[in-house]
């Protein structure tokens, strides 16, 4: 069948045999494309504290939500949240069972690619004040779906899945930034706009994070006063510097536990903090129960 002459549904279809090929049984499955992963849920899961990454996540069936910055983001199929930073968020999977599993696609963006591709491709902008929020949900059009599925699809040529790739990438980079939810990613190529210097400032926040750093030597890094640098990162990212850096702390400490097997204090000190039970307490309000506890808990649920 000719992919331009598909509907939507049919579209929706396809992609999802496509990922029911590739995630036969529940988790998250990575894929031979760096920034491609593949989700599958048969049942409802809770609330999960986690650093949204940049880039799309896309629903093929069930549904999704996430709680960032107290607003509620659902998304269906056909339907994206794209993040335009890396953001923590709370995020749970609200539609599926067993006859019909929750499909989801995840494609990581870099932003330092994205720029370079908009700056290769004459996509600049003209310069804007307004400071866009990092999340929002788009319904993904007919290109955009078809270029996911030749992405996925290309995953069967591994001879040609690092060249074909890239391409396929950039396609679907163009498509957001020339297409109708072009709002979600123009604020980061727009030269000079708030958005675009707290989201550099956020990239080095990553590398960054373990310093002690004072909140108007951000604001000097992005040549904002205190105050309009406080005003802008929360209108962009939905919560304050301060919070920010907390949870990207909290978020990494956990991590590191989880995946190093490293005890909380040692966690705690590699991220910042000079108090274990200042990091416990903290850790507690962020994901419910104190660090041991809960990395017990999640290991026991195979995450």
């Amino acid at each position: 069948m000719n992919t331009a002459l598909l509907s939507r549904q049919e579209q929706l279809d396809k992609l999802g045999r496509q990922i029911s090929d590739i995630a036969r049984i529940d988790g998250d499955h990575a894929t031979a494309i760096p920034a491609l992963t593949i989700y599958r849920r048969s049942t409802v899961t809770e609330p999960m504290p986690t650093v949204y990454t940049m880039g799309l996540g896309i629903t093929i069936q069930g549904g999704k939500r996430v709680v960032q910055g107290g607003q509620v983001f659902d998304h269906g199929p056909g339907q994206a949240l794209v993040a335009s930073i890396d953001l923590p968020a709370a995020v749970h999977v609200t539609r599926a069972k067993a006859a019909a599993p929750y499909l989801g696609i995840r494609l990581d963006f870099e932003l330092e690619a994205i720029t370079r591709f908009a700056e290769a491709a004459s996509l600049s902008k003209p310069n804007r004040t307004a400071t866009s929020r990092a999340l929002s949900v788009l319904s993904l059009d007919l290109g955009v779906l078809d270029a996911l599925g030749r992405l996925i699809q290309i995953l069967a040529e591994p001879k040609l899945t690092a060249s074909i790739a890239p391409l396929i990438q950039h396609e679907i980079f163009a498509r957001l930034l020339l297409g109708p939810q072009d709002a979600a990613l123009n604020h980061l190529i727009a030269a000079g706009t708030p958005a675009r210097q707290i989201a550099h400032l956020i990239h080095w926040l990553k590398a960054n994070y373990a310093e002690s750093i004072p909140i108007d030597d951000l604001a000097a890094m992005v040549h904002m006063s205190p105050s309009t640098f406080r005003e802008h990162f929360r209108a962009f990212a939905g919560i304050s510097p301060l919070q920010y850096l907390k949870q990207l702390r909290l978020q990494s400490a956990r991590l590191m536990m989880l995946n190093q097997g490293i005890d909380a204090s040692n966690a705690a000190a590699r991220v910042g903090y000079e108090s274990p039970s200042q990091f416990s307490r903290e850790y507690s309000r962020l994901f419910g129960e104190p660090p041991q506890r809960d990395i017990k808990r999640t290991r026991g649920l195979g995450r």
